[in-house]
């Protein structure tokens, strides 16, 4: 029909945080646990991870959730900080890009803030910022989770070095 304009594509939904780091880590991993298949609850990693996180900074204000991301501690003072807590530096690019994830959502909301990843076992912080090139890079990251979480089955796994140790491990290559 002549004048009407077309369609938009529907735009993806805002992810999780946990789902941005997935996706730098396993597109399998992702796709499972975006349709609930969640086996974290299994993994002696994720324990020894949720009791780092649970025994470090207990002062702060603790596990802030703001729409689909969950912050694990947020300072207040000349500006917003927010802190993620993890315990090693394994898996580093897909930590700076869960921050930078979580800091893109709050500007999305009008809330200007940096960020810091904190590894207490190492006695080390990573500070993080959001700049126009990394928000053009998690626009287009955001896309590419909605085109995995939306596929019918999973991306075929790739055998990686950490993968004896996913709780998904069974899942992908036993059997």
């Amino acid at each position: 029909m002549e004048g009407r304009q077309p369609l938009r594509e529907k735009e993806p939904p805002f992810p999780t945080g946990v789902q941005v780091s997935y996706y730098f880590i396993c597109k399998t991993k992702l796709w499972l646990y975006s349709h609930l298949a969640t086996m974290e609850h299994s993994s002696d990693t994720v324990a020894i991870g949720r009791m780092v996180h649970r025994e470090s900074y207990q002062r702060a204000r603790r596990d802030v959730t703001i729409g689909p991301i969950s912050i694990d501690f947020v300072k207040r003072g000349d500006e917003i900080v927010l802190h993620e807590v993890k315990k090693s530096r394994k898996m580093e690019r897909a930590h700076v890009f869960q921050l930078l994830y979580y800091l893109y959502y709050l500007r999305q909301k009008g809330i200007k803030a940096k960020g810091v990843i904190n590894y207490p076992l190492l006695r080390r912080t990573r500070e993080i910022v959001l700049d126009d090139e990394k928000d053009g890079e998690i626009e287009a990251i955001i896309r590419n989770i909605y085109e995995v979480v939306v596929r019918e089955n999973p991306p075929r796994p790739e055998k990686k070095t950490y993968c004896r140790k996913c709780s998904y491990y069974e899942f992908c290559w036993v059997g």
